[in-house]
């Protein structure tokens, strides 16, 4: 039997590194004044068919939907945000705070082509900021996300930055694009040709070459902003200069999501190679309509795990699971190895050791030779003498100091 295609197990040995991300997401939102929430792996569909958008790839090609027993369409969640916008509206989280700040890791599901980084079964970190419809807003979700990736040590990374309105302008926006690549319509291929009725913003989005060619002179939004969406992109380009934080203007970044508006942004790395994308976000401001809540605009980021985990490994930032502290031996006997079993449990509920024994009933040249192998720092040998006298023997494997201490000298049971 084999694992599903785009699935992938998570293996001991590469654990420490997901452990590495994790343990960095819950200590830099912590200091951002986030808190976790966790979503059910399954929604119905109609969650993300008004929230994603009836004509995108996801809703239209990629989403794991079926009929549950009740009759019911049920969806493994392909994205997070609209989840989380049902969830906020279900508990009324806006309505008792004004202002969630919220973020989740979790797996999520796509049918796509396996690709570098991209599995079927993918998983995500991300943040949402619920409830604000400032430029303040928008610099707090972008600071959290450039300082994630600067403190995941990613060198070579690029925050990429566009606008894409209010839904008035961008409504006149995909007019014009509409327009422009009319007159291309015989150059386009089958999926931007598609897309000229039913999302023409999605051809800004398009991978294929020829379709990059048009995109390079087509209008381009920002030339068209009304002065509600300039004076808050100017505020947010603003800030960031004020912080520091580097960021190209890109004009043809668009997202692949419906419910974006007003500011998006992208963060890349060179180390993904085309396939580039680290993760990204913005400001979706209509999303709570969509599902009955009352006008809550918001801004969120969503990162994937396994390139982010690429990417630090391209620049060797590989972690390592943490060696065991000892590895208590015993002796072929019935009287020794009760007693490596009680002392091993002493050491790790009194000392909090991490603490490994024999379970073969191997012989003490066997035992030696693991403890080496897994590298502990410590041997501690309990033969029929020492279980009878309450005593141990200590030894240190980097040194290969030996000495003889009473186990109940447990605060001094390292020490020579």
């Amino acid at each position: 039997m084999q694992s599903i295609r785009g699935t992938k197990d998570i293996l001991p040995q590469e654990i420490a590194s997901w452990h590495a991300i994790e343990n960095i997401i819950r200590s830099l939102t912590s200091q951002y004044g986030y808190q976790e929430i966790r979503t059910p792996i399954m929604e119905y569909a109609e969650v993300f068919k008004r929230s994603v958008g009836e004509e995108t790839d996801i809703v239209g090609k990629e989403m794991y939907t079926f009929p549950d027993r009740g009759g019911d369409d049920i969806t493994l969640r392909p994205e997070a945000t609209a989840s989380v916008v049902r969830a906020a509206i279900q508990h009324n989280l806006t309505a008792q705070q004004q202002i969630a700040r919220l973020y989740y890791v979790g797996p999520f599901f796509r049918y796509e082509r396996p690709q570098k980084g991209r599995q079927r079964q993918f998983h995500q970190f991300g943040s949402e900021l619920m409830g604000s419809a400032t430029p303040e807003a928008d610099i707090e979700i972008l600071s959290l996300a450039y300082d994630f990736v600067k403190t995941l040590g990613i060198k070579s990374h690029e925050l990429n930055i566009n606008t894409l309105a209010t839904p008035t302008v961008r409504t006149q926006f995909k007019a014009r694009l509409v327009e422009y690549f009319s007159s291309f319509q015989a150059e386009l291929s089958e999926d931007s040709k598609n897309r000229l009725t039913t999302n023409p913003l999605r051809i800004l989005d398009s991978k294929n070459p020829a379709d990059k060619a048009l995109c390079e002179q087509a209008p381009t939004l920002i030339e068209m902003l009304d002065s509600e969406s300039k004076d808050h992109f100017d505020a947010v380009i603003s800030m960031l200069d004020g912080l520091s934080i580097p960021y190209t203007l890109n004009p043809r970044l668009v997202r692949g999501l419906d419910y974006y508006s007003h500011t998006v942004f992208e963060i890349t790395s060179t180390s993904l190679g085309s396939q580039d994308a680290l993760g990204g976000g913005g400001r979706y401001d209509y999303l709570f309509e969509h599902f009955g809540g009352k006008h809550t605009p918001c801004i969120g980021f969503g990162f994937g795990m396994e390139r982010l985990l690429l990417a630090r490994s391209a620049d060797q930032n590989i972690e390592q699971l943490p060696s065991s502290d000892v590895y208590v031996i015993g002796f072929e006997t019935s009287e020794s190895h009760n007693a490596v079993i009680g002392f091993a449990h002493e050491l790790r509920t009194k000392l909090g050791k991490t603490v490994i024994t024999d379970v073969q009933q191997r012989s003490l040249k066997s035992q030696m030779k693991e403890a080496d192998k897994i590298g502990v720092k410590h041997v501690i040998i309990i033969g029929p003498d020492e279980a009878r006298s309450t005593t141990c023997i200590v030894k240190h494997l980097e040194t290969g100091n030996q000495y003889t201490k009473q186990r109940s000298d447990m605060e001094g049971l390292f020490t020579e």
